[in-house]
């Protein structure tokens, strides 16, 4: 091969590779996006159960802390806490698997993760998450839930032998809605294998479980 025709194909492979790289950068999701939509998320689709910004920023924190790869979420909604916790995991190469058993929050949220380009990194399945957990594999690095109150020692349970040893289940409304999971409460405070904090973020307060 003649040396000019080899500088040249090292030129155009160089090329191809910044090419790739350029459009790799430009296709991931856009933090300012992201932060927009949400805030677009909070005028305009009213009623969802929302957390609130200031704690969507300590789950976003939360999945960096714990350099979490994979997360699940149970109560997708129409996808607000899911961004959130999508911010977080595009600093860490992770993704998220985010269950919702009412069709047409699902279909929100899967609207909204598109909008965000979060879809690339967020699997959101239409499922009844006591059904689903069962049927998943671990090891999970972090667990939030926000759904039906009364079914949180449910999920502990079904979901603490897929956390890793230094992960973390996190849990909504612990504080506001106490009440309403009593079973949940005594579980994670006397369990030897979680070391639990309450958080209040805001008045919802969180629970935060890290397992031993």
């Amino acid at each position: 091969m003649h040396l000019k025709s080899f500088t040249v194909g090292v030129l155009v492979s160089a090329m191809i590779l910044a090419a790739v790289a350029a459009w790799a950068q430009n296709d991931k999701p856009n933090r300012d996006v992201i932060l927009e939509h949400l805030s677009k998320m909070r005028a305009t689709e009213r009623g969802m159960m929302n957390i609130m910004p200031s704690e969507g920023e300590y789950l976003s924190n939360l999945v960096k802390k714990v350099n979490a790869k994979r997360v699940l979420e149970i109560g997708t909604s129409h996808g607000y806490s899911g961004s959130w916790i999508g911010l977080g995991l595009l600093e860490t190469g992770g993704r998220l698997l985010t269950l919702e058993i009412d069709e047409s929050r699902h279909a929100r949220a899967v609207q909204n993760f598109k909008a965000t380009g979060l879809d690339s990194i967020v699997e959101a399945r239409l499922a009844d998450a006591l059904k689903e957990i069962p049927q998943l594999e671990g090891p999970f690095d972090m667990v939030f839930i926000d759904a039906w109150k009364p079914d949180y020692a449910s999920y502990l349970k079904m979901t603490l032998p897929m956390v890793r040893s230094g992960g973390v289940i996190i849990a909504h409304n612990v504080r506001n809605q106490g009440r309403e999971m009593p079973e949940f409460l005594e579980a994670i405070q006397n369990d030897p294998a979680l070391k639990t904090e309450f958080v209040a973020v805001t008045s919802s307060g969180f629970s935060v479980s890290y397992k031993k």
